[in-house]
């Protein structure tokens, strides 16, 4: 089974959802669905070589997909899944499928995303109330990974086709440390440094980062949501 590569995700494979929406923007989220996932097992495995099941323990259902490898032995990796805000069942059996898809490797480049921001300017941004929302759709153009199995290449449409957001990976500089992150990325992170007062290296710490130049799109949104939630060093 180990000879079996699980293939990485094409661009028409990877949908596109909005997370958050402000007035000076939107970022977005990449993720894959149940289609896509039964789709590479079959391809990478066989219709009959693998297998899934569900089970509820402490009122979480949990997915086991199982994969038959050349002994003939079934090897299982389990995931537990997060419902949905309609039909509950069904979309937590779904998410812990596409979970336990995710230990078997189909998709796990997705971790390797960028921080992904849409300005007000490209997207059609509405207001309702003190909430911001937008209707509009996108999708993944293009799309490209390294020897790593991390992307590398991004672009993202809306649904006329216009380009939104286009990344490359480079080695840019952030508070003199060289950082794997776009030049959109650097100028989002060093204007909330700034705001903050937070040192990077106290980030550097706090998020255990040895190597600068080696900062997943993972930690970098984990790293941003903290600072925005902080309050701005004038105000301290």
């Amino acid at each position: 089974m180990e000879k079996q590569k699980i293939r990485l995700l094409n661009a028409d494979e990877i949908e596109c959802r909005t997370s958050s929406v402000n007035e000076k923007g939107l970022s977005i989220l990449l993720y894959k669905d149940a289609r896509v996932d039964q789709r590479i097992l079959d391809e990478t495995f066989g219709v009959f070589c693998w297998k899934r099941s569900h089970q509820c323990i402490n009122g979480s259902i949990y997915c086991t997909v199982e994969i038959k490898n050349e002994s003939g032995e079934w090897i299982a990796k389990q995931d537990v899944g997060a419902a949905g805000q309609y039909e509950k069942e069904k979309s937590q059996a779904s998410d812990s499928f596409k979970r336990a898809c995710f230990n078997w490797g189909i998709g796990r480049e997705l971790y390797s995303a960028p921080f992904i921001w849409v300005p007000a300017s490209k997207a059609q941004i509405q207001k309702k109330g003190d909430r911001h929302y937008c209707n509009e759709r996108f999708c993944v153009s293009s799309i490209a990974y390294n020897g790593s199995r991390e992307i590398t290449e991004l672009a993202i449409t809306d649904s006329k086709g216009k380009e939104v957001y286009a990344w490359r990976k480079e080695i840019v500089k952030a508070n003199g440390l060289d950082l794997g992150l776009s030049e959109q990325q650097r100028q989002l992170l060093e204007a909330e440094l700034k705001r903050t007062g937070v040192d990077m290296k106290a980030v550097q710490e706090r998020y255990k980062i040895e190597d600068p130049n080696k900062i997943s799109g993972e930690i970098y949104n984990k790293v941003m949501a903290a600072l925005v939630r902080t309050k701005s060093s004038s105000a301290a």
